[in-house]
């Protein structure tokens, strides 16, 4: 998602600083933008780290020569029922999933309001966080505090011009998800849930949108990418 959210942003007309835990990654991502005609940088930071946030966003600023947009798309859920979820397990799904976000969050609206300068920030949560996360209830209790978050940031940082906003995936076709589905680590999609699946490039669209002058107005929201699979009357007709 996040190589897929860089590249449409590229295509948009941004210039993108790329961050992963894998800098051979990131530099990956960042020779696809300057192939579009954008410039590029790469960096590598572990964002579950608060110490080594500020660092990445101020390098990110040099790099970009000034901070306009922050997308962050760090995530990944653990699969254990509350009865037997260790304490390691539910720690480690917090911060992957919902503390980082508020070092990233914060670093960057510190960045623009000491800069004087306006600025979008999205975030990816997940419909995990928004109903009951069976046997993933660690990844869906972190994703709700993201919504949560994302909610309040808005608010406590609109009178500085910064919005914030999340995007909310349902399943998404990605290589690490395919790999999980094959190796038995994830419940496999049902038939009628893979015809509703996002691609990496549906989420990167709802992303693009919201960091856009296009949602000008639009902060404190999410927007749902799941095919319409939350939408489904949930008792059968027949």
């Amino acid at each position: 998602m996040g190589r897929a959210t860089a590249l449409l942003l590229a295509q948009a007309g941004a210039n993108t600083v790329v961050l992963d835990a894998e800098l051979d990654r990131a530099e990956t991502v960042a020779v696809e933008i300057e192939a579009l005609g954008r410039k590029a940088g790469a960096l590598s930071a572990d964002v579950t780290r608060p110490e080594l946030v500020e660092g990445a966003i101020a390098a990110a600023e040099q790099a970009s020569g000034g901070l306009d947009i922050v997308v962050n798309i760090v995530g990944g859920a653990s699969w254990a029922p509350l009865l037997t979820v260790d304490e390691t397990t539910w720690e480690r799904d917090f911060a992957v999933n919902l503390k980082h976000h508020l070092y990233v969050g914060r670093s960057a609206a510190r960045n623009w309001i000491e800069n004087d300068r306006p600025g979008a920030l999205c975030v990816v949560a997940s419909v995990s966080g928004m109903f009951s996360s069976a046997r993933h209830g660690a990844y869906g209790a972190a994703k709700a505090g993201v919504l949560s978050f994302t909610r309040t940031a808005a608010e406590e940082w609109w009178p500085h011009g910064i919005r914030v906003n999340a995007v909310v995936p349902g399943a998404v076709r990605t290589p690490r998800m395919e790999a999980e589905w094959a190796a038995g680590t994830t419940p496999q999609p049902t038939d009628d849930l893979l015809d509703r699946m996002a691609d990496p490039e549906d989420i990167g669209g709802a992303i693009t949108f919201l960091v856009s002058d296009l949602a000008k107005k639009v902060t404190g929201q999410t927007i749902v990418v799941d095919g319409g699979w939350t939408t489904r009357f949930p008792y059968s007709l027949t």
